[in-house]
């Protein structure tokens, strides 16, 4: 239950496709921690893993719970010690830039993550609207929606809102070049 590999679900044009992150957590604010990280690869591999609290890890908030879904007990029960989990995600991630929708939450819990395994990323962490221009931000939310009925995810957990980032960041890609091809001809 804690961790998954997977196969991509949509056709990924690998020259565009980047890597994502994506962190549930126990809350918002400064005593809030990471309860789970999904990320994809350029490739459309995914790995999720939920994360055990680390003991000065208290904080917890029932509305991020309605958010992600996962209680306390589960994450005692089947997460991953913090160290384990930076180790995997360093291996996966290592030399790459990686995309978040969310960074200053995904840097804070990130770094939450990294403190406790006593560890360091071995990848850099960005904000996706690096990659976006005024065009890709005004198409954003209308792709977003038609990836997220396409891709028909019922659950709300790290590694498909990753899946759906890099997926709606092709499809906006997508769309530009198609504009600047009607654009010339």
């Amino acid at each position: 239950m804690s961790m998954s590999i997977s196969n991509p679900v949509t056709s990924i044009a690998p020259s565009e496709a980047r890597s994502f992150i994506d962190f549930e957590a126990s809350g918002f604010g400064g005593k809030s921690y990471p309860i789970e990280v999904g990320l994809v690869l350029p490739d459309g591999q995914t790995y999720c893993s939920l994360i055990s609290p680390e003991p000065d890890w208290q904080h917890w908030d029932d509305a991020a719970q309605k958010v992600h879904g996962v209680d306390r007990s589960i994450l005692e029960t089947y997460g991953k010690p913090a160290a384990e989990v930076a180790s995997h995600i360093n291996t996966l991630l290592q030399g790459q830039t990686v995309y978040t929708d969310a960074w200053y939450h995904d840097y804070n819990w990130l770094s939450r993550l990294f403190d406790a395994a006593e560890s360091r990323p071995s990848f850099k962490l960005e904000d996706l609207r690096q990659l976006l221009d005024e065009a890709h931000l005004a198409r954003w939310d209308a792709a977003k929606a038609q990836i997220l009925q396409e891709m028909n995810i019922t659950r709300h957990r790290a590694s498909n809102d990753a899946k759906v980032l890099q997926q709606t960041l092709l499809r906006v890609l997508q769309l530009a070049a198609q504009d600047q091809t009607l654009d010339k001809a």
